[in-house]
């Protein structure tokens, strides 16, 4: 049991953090603006595909996970 209060404190951490870069506006200027990301528009029409920054936030995650896994 005291593996998982550790795991809970651990996210509750990561989410108070990422609560606190999102209400404080960082990445508002870059984040889905990355080069590679596709971005097209014409006319009426307008497509956009965060394509790097689903990666890196992919492997972002997936660090955090293996962390989470090694604690």
């Amino acid at each position: 049991m005291p593996e998982m209060g550790k795991v809970l404190v651990v996210i509750g951490v990561v989410i108070a953090i990422v609560g606190v870069l999102m209400w404080s506006g960082v990445g508002r200027g870059w984040l889905g603006r990355l080069p590679g990301d596709i971005n097209y528009s014409r006319d009426n029409f307008s497509f956009h595909f965060p394509l790097v920054t689903c990666l890196l936030l992919s492997i972002l995650l997936t660090v955090i996970m293996w962390l989470l896994r090694k604690f």
